[in-house]
């Protein structure tokens, strides 16, 4: 009995097995002839066709995005290649050091080795650690980038798109079976051969005009798609705003510590040797105020003046406009808050903190940050 059986089973595999080889073959001589223009093809509606069309370039163009962004986060090709395999392997890629974190610890090390007391010492120590703070915000820009925007698009071309490329192909199948249904109700002479394939026409429309619709749903959701990227694209960019302004408030500070070493080490009676303002250089490059006195030396004995308010005072002519970048709150009464996209005065005081401006609106009056600005010739 149970020999029987699985000589049923075997029989029936064979069977369907020669019944699906016919199918393809037979579809395959219909692709031929169309190809030959010896066969009549079923178009598609415009419509169906322009959303394949706009879905094709949706894939094509998220591809070559997300592969050159890839490029952009991590242009080791190794590196990428060993990602793409622990994601393939849905398992979690261990931490790495950054590049800058690298260079950072390498010259903590040789300045361990050089002695920290040194003037090379200390400054390979100082530089050092801003390396290693640039590398923990390209860390942060890897994964936010990752989370944000990579993994989005990873989604789209590894879940949506293959359903949609499935059912696209099991439309073209259909549409082949339609038209060898068409031809054979065209060579059908006697009655009882053409209602027969008159009725298998009927059964290959139907079920081609249902497939044509579930693929319609399927790429019309590509508008919903676009609307995602967008957003994704939107955090992207945030990311790489927030990346490059830490940076540049990182390399602030660090010209700040160097410009004070190097005038503790150029200025042997000046202990407390103060830095050089770099952004008041830069907007005090008009010409001096009428009246203003500039002292060509000064004594030795002499010690650093708190400036008063009237002395903060800019000339007109240091002023400047600047537009702001993002939103910032002001953390408290010495601060000014800022809206993005508005335009501000702004100007500089003597001794104060080069990553900061005096900041006007009207009335209103308070410091803001240069990382936040966009100042405007």
């Amino acid at each position: 009995m149970l020999g029987s059986d699985q000589h049923n089973i075997m029989d029936f595999n064979v069977k369907k097995l020669a019944s699906d080889a016919g199918v393809f073959f037979t579809r395959a001589v219909q692709f031929t002839e169309e190809k030959f223009g010896q066969a009549e093809k079923t178009e598609l509606d415009a419509h169906l066709e322009n959303l394949i069309s706009r879905g094709d370039g949706t894939k094509n163009w998220t591809e070559k995005i997300l592969r050159q962004t890839e490029v952009l986060l991590q242009p080791n090709p190794s590196a990428r290649i060993e990602e793409f395999i622990y994601d393939k392997l849905d398992k979690k890629l261990p931490s790495k050091t950054t590049n800058a974190e690298l260079l950072g610890q390498y010259m903590l090390d040789a300045a361990a080795e050089f002695g920290p007391e040194t003037p090379y010492g200390s400054t390979l120590i100082t530089v050092g650690e801003y390396q290693k703070r640039l590398g923990g915000a390209e860390r942060e820009l890897l994964h936010t980038s990752a989370t944000t925007f990579l993994t989005p698009l990873r989604n789209f071309l590894e879940g949506d798109w293959r359903t949609i490329s499935k059912e696209r192909r099991l439309l073209e199948n259909r549409r082949l079976d339609l038209d060898i249904c068409k031809a054979r109700v065209k060579k059908a002479k006697q009655a009882e051969a053409k209602a027969s394939a008159e009725h298998e026409l009927r059964v290959a429309q139907t079920e081609f005009d249902r497939q044509a619709e579930v693929t319609r749903l399927l790429l019309e959701g590509i508008s919903s798609t676009h609307l995602n990227h967008l957003r994704c694209l939107q955090d992207f960019a945030e990311a790489q705003a927030t990346y490059y302004a830490q940076c540049h408030h990182y390399m602030q500070d660090l010209q700040r510590e160097l410009s004070r070493c190097a005038n503790s080490v150029g200025g042997p009676h000046s202990s407390a040797a103060i830095c050089p303002n770099p952004v008041s250089s830069a907007f005090l490059s008009g010409p001096s105020a009428p009246g203003t006195v500039v002292s060509s030396s000064s004594s030795s004995n002499q010690k650093p003046r708190t400036p008063t308010i009237e002395q903060m005072q800019l000339p007109v002519t240091g002023a400047r406009k600047a537009k702001v970048l993002y939103d910032y709150d002001a953390h408290d009464a010495s601060e000014l808050s800022l809206l993005a996209d508005e335009l501000i005065t702004v100007y500089t005081v003597p001794g104060m903190d080069p990553d900061w401006l005096i900041g006007e609106r009207g009335n209103d009056k308070g410091k803001v940050p240069v990382t936040y600005l966009e100042l405007l010739s």
